[in-house]
């Protein structure tokens, strides 16, 4: 079904974007926590990036890391979930 599909992809995008509220996550450590590739992290990272999420990476320790910029995070992700 692709309405389905839609769906569990929305889920998906909602999902990391509270993961990398909740952490400092890299794109292998979000790829394996909801359980895609990482190269369909990377493009699920562009496509919220894309709607407008305000997603910066972090250097710590030689790896990258994720994260909500500004204050209003939790508004930000509320927001925009769908009903």
């Amino acid at each position: 079904m692709l309405y389905q599909r839609s769906l569990d992809i929305e889920d998906r995008l909602m999902t990391v974007l509270q993961l990398i509220e909740s952490g400092h996550y890299s794109t292998p450590e979000l790829a394996k926590a909801v359980g895609v590739s990482i190269p369909t992290m990377s493009r699920d990272i562009t496509a919220l990036r894309q709607r407008g999420y305000s997603i910066m990476a972090e250097r710590e320790d030689n790896t990258w890391h994720y994260m909500l910029e500004g204050e209003a995070k939790r508004s930000q992700i509320m927001r925009r979930r769908p009903r």
